[in-house]
């Protein structure tokens, strides 16, 4: 099975200057792509917006394919052959019908797929609607799945994934500091307990009421850490990027050997998708 190198992205967006988070990331891709030339790079949540955004959202929102957040970024993927996955607002042709949204692109620059966020949460659910679906990509790397920040809180997100046939897992977020002990064991469970690699690219910096935490990591199909984003001790969050070499043929192997996937019992699952 082939290698691929993969890379996490960690931004500091700018809040509600999109011309300048998309310098931000446009520079960092080239960066990345000069020093290891990745298969993927994946940016955070919201990465050309920022969050704290509220009504202003409506003017930020763009559709997919096109649109200037989309081109510029499609365009740098083009550039350097890679893929590229990052977090932004996205409408459909009802204006005030907003997602939080990631988006795939291709090496060719061309759109592969968008994911709207499932699982909103606080303030999150007075600026977007909630999307409705799990799906998954076949692209040059395999089966990409893909989640969006508060989604990792909920196993049954990368669970449906896997059963969709994901292989690796993209995990655009915005994690806020204070909930450290929790983004740590959820990303390393996420991996684990379905056999994927989780490529986790969470965003540094502050906004008027959050802290966020950085810690962008890498994870194997097993739940071994390939990468992390590090912070000095003494040092606040800073921006950066991390690489993992990762095998696809693990993916299969992890399954086989541990068996979580092929032991599942769904008839004694019922509980789960009962709405209390």
């Amino acid at each position: 099975m082939p290698e691929f190198i993969v890379a996490v992205a960690q931004t500091n967006p700018v809040l509600g200057d999109i011309a300048a988070n998309l310098s931000q990331m446009a520079a960092m891709t080239e960066q990345i792509c000069r020093e290891q030339h990745p298969d993927i790079i994946v940016f955070p949540e919201l990465a050309t917006t920022g969050v704290e955004n509220g009504m202003a959202f409506n003017y930020m929102a763009e559709r997919l394919p096109g649109g200037h957040q989309f081109n510029i970024l499609a365009r740098k993927a083009a550039d350097f052959n890679v893929h590229i996955v990052f977090g932004m607002p996205t409408k459909t042709k009802i204006e005030t019908t907003l997602y939080n949204a990631a988006v795939v692109i291709g090496p060719d620059g061309d759109l592969i797929g968008e994911y709207r966020k499932v699982h909103l949460l606080g303030e999150e659910k007075l600026s977007f609607r909630p999307g409705y679906r799990f799906s998954v990509f076949d692209t040059g790397l395999g089966v990409l799945g893909v989640m969006l920040g508060s989604d990792v809180a909920f196993p049954e997100a990368a669970r449906a994934l896997t059963l969709l046939g994901a292989e690796i897992i993209c995990l655009p977020a915005a994690y806020e500091a204070q909930y450290r002990a929790e983004w740590e064991a959820f990303t390393l469970a996420r991996a684990a307990e379905n056999g994927v690699y989780l490529l986790a690219a969470n965003r540094a910096g502050e906004e008027p009421s959050r802290s966020f935490l950085g810690d962008s990591a890498i994870f194997a199909p097993d739940g071994a850490l390939l990468a992390r984003i590090d912070v000095e001790e003494g040092e606040g969050v800073t921006t950066g990027y991390a690489f993992a070499r990762i095998d696809t043929s693990a993916v299969r192997h992890v399954r086989e050997t541990r068996q979580f996937i092929m032991a599942r019992s769904p008839a004694a699952y019922g509980p789960i998708v009962k709405k209390y």
